[in-house]
């Protein structure tokens, strides 16, 4: 979502690199089949409890989380505009809508925040959660933020670089779908791991197959968002409840 690299001599040997065994449209295929993948999970995961009562009935929430919702969805349909864009050779307007996509990335990243913060303590205020239920569901948003800002920022930094770019936005944007894998309610956790990590995985499969290597900015990000994933086993142990109700005391 920020702009494609120039064509700079670097640049250029790197795509050489990436393509030499998969052409740059089975990419572009590839980028946009997984941005559907993303797209569909997180459908899959808020519909039941959000998206289809909000078109049908109604649903009755705070204002911040309809905002978070309605800016979380915009980040999806930016997300698919730019891998559209680029795929069909409007390299151009794709670096023009990139300039709008990292201040809309930050505004993803503040409202999420908030709204991890707001949640839970909405919840504790309604009396639906204890404040221990709050504090240990405190740690799975939050996580999400800091792995949205690392792979988005370095995503920022590497803009000139299209190839490490890409891949840095897709896992950006996995990190998010979090979120919508945990309300699909998957047994045990490894399915959660696989389906979650499932567009990066299949990137991987993807550049094993046609180039016979894999990009390590893929076996990076898969490796971090395991590792990340253990969070879920910690979430209420002592030393993470502590730090969870001295986080949320303050605004209760």
């Amino acid at each position: 979502m920020t702009p494609a690299a120039e064509a700079t001599p670097a640049a250029a040997r790197e795509a050489a690199r990436t393509h030499a065994g998969a052409s740059p449209r089975r990419t572009h295929q590839l980028y946009l089949g997984l941005t559907l993948l993303l797209i569909a999970m997180v459908a899959a995961g808020f519909w039941p409890g959000y998206f289809g009562p909000l078109l049908s009935t109604g649903v009755t929430r705070p204002w911040i989380v309809h905002v978070h919702g309605a800016v979380f969805t915009g980040w999806m349909a930016l997300l698919l505009l730019q891998v559209v864009l680029a795929s069909t050779g409007r390299i151009r307007l794709h670096q023009r809508v990139g300039n709008l996509g990292i201040a809309y990335g930050v505004l993803v990243l503040v409202l999420g925040i908030v709204v991890s913060f707001a949640a839970p303590v909405l919840h504790v205020q309604a009396g639906t959660w204890t404040l221990e239920r709050a504090a240990g569901f405190l740690i799975l948003p939050l996580g999400d933020m800091v792995l949205f800002a690392g792979f988005f920022g370095a995503a920022i930094a590497c803009r000139r670089k299209p190839e490490i770019h890409r891949r840095l936005m897709l896992a950006a944007t996995v990190a998010l779908a979090f979120a919508g894998a945990a309300r699909m309610s998957l047994e045990p956790p490894l399915v959660f791991l696989l389906v979650w990590l499932s567009p990066l995985l299949v990137a991987i499969a993807f550049e094993a197959v046609t180039m016979r290597r894999v990009h390590k900015v893929n076996v990076v990000s898969v490796a971090v968002l395991a590792v990340a994933f253990l969070r879920t086993f910690y979430r209420e142990s002592d030393a993470w409840m502590a730090i969870g109700r001295a986080l949320l005391e303050p605004f209760l």
